[in-house]
């Protein structure tokens, strides 16, 4: 099967990819709102700065006497005070009178404009962003104004300017900000690549493993050292899996070896047996003897056929039932008795033990036939001595019909109980000795739950053998 491996990414670079690029983008995303919130408070916090060293100046600035003192004495105060404030950079000051001429300063000379400006907002906040149109447009400029009173009268006013990009400048927390991201964008991105190598190991194990399996080598050993309890069911069940896939293919191997020697053998037989009557090697009663063998031969020849049809029939879910209203208990006696007639004189002894009540059950009593006759021909062949001790006993509990089939052979090994259900699966004593397909069992577990039972192997030891069939239906009992 061609597969163009050129367009396959590997699991580990395919989710590592994947996680860094979200990462990168949620880390991003965080930044920039981080950033934007981060500026916001620190020109929040430079500015209530600036309003604090206006109302300390506006005190200063009134004299005893209700007068401004605008002395040198007044700045040099002013800037002991400032430098105890954390003001990136020296803040411009501007000391109004109440006709809003500027009568004192400290600051760089300042645009035109924005001293127009200042005057004209004079009075009207304590916060007013300016925007300048200066040497530099655009460039932005917040001003605080205190006002300067004396005895409830205005004797001017205290304006405090700063250009924004100092109140928002790069403070330290943007920086560790910055750190911060890229560290957690590095350890998101190593610790995603670890565990992802980690857990692409085991399914690449897996992955190889499969390929053996297609490859048809079915002997595979994974390790299951690890500690995820997923993983190692998974590593678990895929080892039991292809256990499994090597029992299927040495039953398929062994079924078409058995199948083929078993309709051989008939088959050679009637062609030697018709050949030496057509040839008049045999003549006579010897030849009616011939015949009678082929015929017998042949009947046997039809009933694995049959069998074959039958159970592919079930098999593919094409079950025909046909229920009726059953008396079990004359049902197994009359299938009892004709099983014994059938059956070579002495070579069976079968007991068959019934309940005092008559147990009636909605089944197919085809079916039942079918089921019972495979279980006593498995009790006779697996009987050691003769004549063969079978005991067949009805039973009722639950609202369920049992019929126990028990014989005292050899018993199965313990090894092969868990596959005497496998289709096509022989014994290995069995199959050496007795002639059939090994679909025996397996037909009567399917037809068993065709009619919403059972069959399972109830006792195996040495010495005696139970097999068990629950059949479902009985709606009552009769004294």
């Amino acid at each position: 099967m061609f597969r163009n491996r050129k367009e396959r990414t590997s699991l580990l670079r395919y989710w590592t990819t994947r996680y860094l690029l979200t990462l990168c983008i949620g880390l991003l995303s965080i930044g920039i709102i981080s950033f934007g919130v981060i500026r916001y408070y620190e020109k929040q916090k430079q500015v209530d700065f600036m309003e604090l060293l206006a109302a300390e100046t506006a005190d200063r600035i009134v004299g005893e006497n209700g007068k401004l003192q605008l002395g040198p004495d007044l700045f040099r105060d002013v800037e002991r005070r400032r430098r105890m404030i954390p003001f990136k950079e020296a803040p411009r000051f501007l000391i109004l009178d109440k006709d809003k001429q500027i009568l004192s300063g400290s600051f760089p000379e300042l645009p035109h404009e924005l001293l127009e400006k200042v005057e004209s907002i004079t009075g009207t906040s304590n916060r007013v962003e300016i925007i300048a149109a200066g040497p530099r447009p655009g460039m932005k400029f917040y001003a605080v104004q205190k006002e300067i009173q004396y005895n409830g009268s205005t004797l001017g006013w205290v304006i405090i300017l700063q250009p924004e990009k100092v109140l928002v400048g790069d403070p330290w927390q943007l920086q560790m900000l910055a750190i911060l991201l890229l560290s957690l964008g590095l350890l998101g991105w190593v610790v995603i690549y670890l565990l992802t190598r980690k857990l692409s190991h085991p399914i690449g194990v897996l992955a190889a493993a499969a390929e053996q399996i297609v490859a048809g080598n079915y002997d595979v050993n994974l390790q299951k050292d690890v500690r995820e309890r997923e993983f190692y069911e998974l590593m678990t069940s895929f080892e039991e899996m292809a256990d499994r896939l090597k029992h299927l293919e040495h039953m398929r191997t062994e079924l078409l070896a058995g199948v083929t020697h078993e309709l051989k053998t008939p088959v050679t037989s009637i062609s030697g047996l018709i050949q030496a009557v057509q040839e008049d090697i045999v003549t006579g009663d010897e030849a009616k003897e011939f015949l009678a063998i082929c015929r017998k031969e042949t009947n046997r020849l039809q009933s694995m056929v049959e069998d074959l049809l039958d159970f592919n029939s079930f098999a593919t879910g094409d079950v025909k039932v046909h229920k009726e209203q059953t008396h079990l208990n004359e049902l197994l006696n009359e299938l009892v008795r004709q099983w014994q007639m059938i059956q070579d004189a002495g070579e069976v002894d079968v007991r068959l033990l019934l309940p005092s009540r008559e147990v009636l059950l909605y089944t197919d009593p085809l079916r039942v036939q079918q089921i019972l006759y495979n279980l006593l021909n498995n009790a006779k062949q697996a009987s050691v001595r003769k004549p063969a001790k079978i005991e067949v006993s009805l039973s009722e509990e639950s609202g369920k019909a049992q019929i126990d089939v028990t014989d005292w052979g050899a018993g199965i090994p313990q090894a092969e109980q868990a596959l005497i259900f496998e289709r096509f699966y022989r014994g290995e004593d069995k199959k050496h000795l007795v002639r059939g397909l090994g679909i025996g069992l397996p037909f009567s577990r399917m037809m068993a739950r065709s009619l919403d039972g059972d069959l399972v192997l109830q006792q195996s030891g040495s010495g005696i053998t139970v097999f068990r069939v629950f059949l479902c239906g009985t709606n009552k009992t009769e004294e």
